[in-house]
């Protein structure tokens, strides 16, 4: 009995599991490795399909589109250089103008190559403010990295149905 009066708070603790940042769904079912578009669907519940850089022009018609990041938004990067299916992070929180944080699916290589990644950084370096151009946190460096990636925006989780 004593036992179990020492292990019951704890049990209770870890059942709680903190506060939620946003809609988890289907994500927490998937299983690492994983690439970056089956998460961004579980995660946001946007459910589009296709590579990555496809998902903006997939949006038109279906989901509010935009250049303003908004939690639980899609980001989405085109394809470029080593890039070439783009890339897909969910908004975890909008911390200034320039700057956001995600949660994505195997953005970085070696033992981390399709590990989901939550609250990474993501700053906007494009001239005009408008999140064309970005840098990601890459983790195996600790840093932002040299290089940048253009976007084509954020793709916002109401469908234009429910925004008329």
């Amino acid at each position: 009995m004593r036992v179990w009066l020492l292990l019951l708070p704890l049990l209770l603790a870890a059942c709680g599991g903190g506060t939620p940042r946003g809609p988890v769904l289907g994500a927490a079912a998937l299983q690492e490795p994983v690439t970056c578009v089956p998460y961004a669907r579980a995660r946001s519940g946007i459910d589009l399909r296709g590579d990555a850089w496809l998902w903006w022009d997939a949006a038109a018609g279906a989901y509010e589109r935009g250049h303003s990041p908004r939690r639980g938004s899609v980001l989405v990067l085109t394809r470029s250089g080593r890039m070439r299916d783009g890339h897909l992070a969910v908004v975890s929180r909008v911390v200034s103008s320039r700057e956001i944080r995600v949660d994505h699916a195997n953005w970085a290589s070696g033992s981390l190559k399709g590990r989901i990644m939550r609250d990474q950084p993501v700053l906007d370096v494009s001239p005009r403010n408008d999140w064309s151009l970005v840098k990601v946190w890459y983790p195996p460096v600790g840093d932002y990295g040299a290089t940048s990636y253009p976007a084509a925006g954020f793709v916002h989780g109401s469908s234009v149905m429910a925004a008329r």
